[in-house]
């Protein structure tokens, strides 16, 4: 990207690496840098309300006075003080070995810190450059336009006329390129403000404690259009989001036998999904449904796996089928050492419980010749294709046929 008309601040202690740092922003094409020795002069450099305003600051982590951890620290009070994005972007540059520079990453990102990456020393052009072209522009606050706002009630008609479906992400068996499910998303196509994503109804729904009005509506829509995948030749399966509390009910198994029972498509067809925090509890009612689920032949799949806080020996006793690590841990795992690593153990844990297992979040050819080594079973993410509407996924699978 250009960065001519960015405004760059170098903080770093060294004069000798200060002086290459800025000799290396201009050949990257920068037309303004700032630099200074320490930290307390680049806090003041930072400041709300000081002109120039910096764009990117790079922080040094062993700056005198003030070090780089204590930096970033104030700057995430600073941000949380003002707007959502009102601090600069940072880089972040040590002698520190990868793991512990990755360990910064995670504590800037948790101070709410905007981060281009970190590099470890010496800097070079063909590392910086990447890191820069993460650079996106940040929108004034209230400049944004405020997304719509709907009420409980608004939501009940919405799902009631029927203005809620499925849109479906193909799921991908790596070994062989094959599609092999879909995973259901809930989109509401309003009347007015086109089509809407979880974030514009679901909040109102959790907080009426009514989930499973939506659970019950994607159920209904994503078994009958399986239904029609089949009829037209595509024998594909597809995976349902469900809360806990739709499956804890205690009505539950005998709806869902009805259900499957109307559009005549077989449990194995089908995979509830839930996320790890929910499903790993020693509830016995709840671990009976899950058991009933799997007698009958449904699909199980823990979601956002690694997000939660495993109990190991709990999760080796859930009859799940599939484990679906967080995309978290799959962004980016090809080029980080530490997440490489986290990942491998995921893949692994599911190998040794025989579970199939499901990389979420796939945005690059790399991410994908990465699990691909890894042997990670299924793949999902952009990289493959964005959830689509029922009616488009014909299409897109006989593309796909031919492309592979």
């Amino acid at each position: 990207m250009d960065i001519a008309h960015l405004h760059f601040l170098v903080a770093e202690a060294d004069a000798a690496q200060r002086r290459t740092l800025v000799e290396l922003l201009g050949q990257l094409g920068a037309s303004r840098v700032t630099d200074v020795p320490d930290g307390h002069l680049a806090l003041q450099r930072l400041e709300p309300g000081i002109t120039p305003k910096v764009d990117v600051a790079i922080v040094d982590l062993a700056l005198p006075g003030m070090d780089g951890l204590e930096l970033i620290r104030k700057l995430g009070a600073m941000v949380s003080a003002g707007a959502a994005g009102a601090g600069p972007r940072v880089l972040v540059t040590g002698a520190q070995p990868s793991s512990l520079l990755f360990s910064v990453e995670t504590l800037a990102q948790a101070l709410g810190v905007e981060l281009l990456g970190t590099i470890a020393k010496p800097v070079t052009a063909a590392r910086l450059k990447p890191l820069l072209d993460n650079y996106t522009p940040v929108a004034r606050a209230d400049a944004r336009p405020a997304g719509p706002r709907f009420s409980f009630q608004e939501i009940g008609i919405g799902l009631q006329k029927r203005q809620f479906e499925p849109f479906f992400q193909p799921k991908i068996e790596l070994a062989t390129g094959q599609v092999k499910g879909l995973e259901a998303f809930a989109r509401w196509r309003h009347p007015e403000h086109g089509v809407l994503g979880p974030g514009a109804f679901i909040d109102a729904l959790e907080q009426n404690n009514r989930v499973d009005f939506l659970d019950w509506s994607m159920i209904e829509m994503s078994v009958e259009r399986c239904r029609a995948f089949h009829d037209q030749g595509i024998p594909i399966s597809i995976s349902i989001n469900l809360a806990p509390e739709t499956l804890a009910h205690p009505a539950f198994i005998r709806q869902i036998g009805g259900c499957i029972g109307r559009h005549r498509v077989a449990p194995e067809y089908l995979t509830f999904e839930m996320p790890e925090s929910s499903v790993l509890n020693t509830d016995p009612t709840f671990i009976e449904q899950l058991v009933r689920l799997r007698m009958m032949g449904f699909g199980l799949a823990i979601d956002d796996y690694g997000t939660g806080r495993s109990n190991l020996q709990l999760l080796a006793r859930i009859p799940f089928t599939e484990l679906k690590i967080d995309r978290s841990f799959v962004d980016g795992a090809s080029k980080r050492r530490p997440l490489g690593t986290v990942l491998r153990s995921c893949l692994g844990l599911a190998h040794s419980l025989d579970r199939m297992s499901v990389a979420v979040g796939v945005e690059t050819r790399q991410d994908w010749d990465f699990l691909q080594n890894l042997g990670c079973t299924y793949a999902q993410g952009y990289h493959i294709a964005n959830p689509m509407e029922a009616a488009a996924f014909p299409a897109w699978l006989e593309d796909w046929r031919h492309f592979f």
